[in-house]
């Protein structure tokens, strides 16, 4: 990846989807997870918001989506995951199956990063997608057995790694600020 705004823009909106997962995992999580997942979320929210800040200092500044091809197979890939996304969840709640909904959305969001490698030329997004794949399956197992919901392992799982990509993308940013000095 070779634009500076992207990786703002990393720390910006993997931190709020990061806030989010933290989030939905307050539904029936064990007590004292709930700490620990306020910390997370502040934790998210304060990652975000200085992605946000720096996002706009550089708005200027080159990104992947300036090209119009680029911008398109954002805007199909992304339009594509809520489609997706949102037809299943419904599908789930119509069937009365509501403790697969958390995990169908972090599978559908995971296979949609695939899509984005090649837009911001990042294949570290494989990675990310490969590991909340592993995240929604992991949660339908580990959730019943821990006698939480599946959202709550779901939510902590997905929340972790997007705040993990969002920490990265604030270090890829310095990195190229501050060490590259371009």
């Amino acid at each position: 990846m070779d634009y500076i705004r992207d990786y703002t823009m990393y720390a910006a909106v993997f931190g709020m989807f990061s806030f989010s997962w933290f989030g939905w995992a307050q539904e029936r999580p064990r007590a004292s997870w709930r700490k620990y997942l306020g910390i997370a979320s502040g934790l998210a929210l304060l990652v975000c918001l200085v992605g946000v800040y720096l996002s706009i200092n550089n708005w200027s500044k080159p990104s992947a989506l300036n090209d119009n091809t680029s911008l398109t197979a954002y805007s199909v890939t992304v339009y594509t995951e809520f489609i997706v996304a949102g037809v299943g969840a419904f599908l789930f709640l119509r069937r009365n199956k509501k403790e697969y909904v958390a995990p169908w959305i972090a599978l559908v969001v995971g296979v949609h990063f695939t899509g984005l490698v090649s837009v911001f030329k990042d294949p570290g997004l494989y990675v990310l997608a490969a590991l909340l794949v592993a995240v929604s399956i992991a949660a339908i197992v580990i959730g019943p057995r821990l006698n939480v919901a599946t959202s709550a392992i779901t939510g902590i799982g997905a929340g972790t790694v997007l705040l993990i990509y969002a920490i990265i993308g604030l270090a890829r940013y310095l990195a190229w600020y501050y060490v590259l000095d371009i």
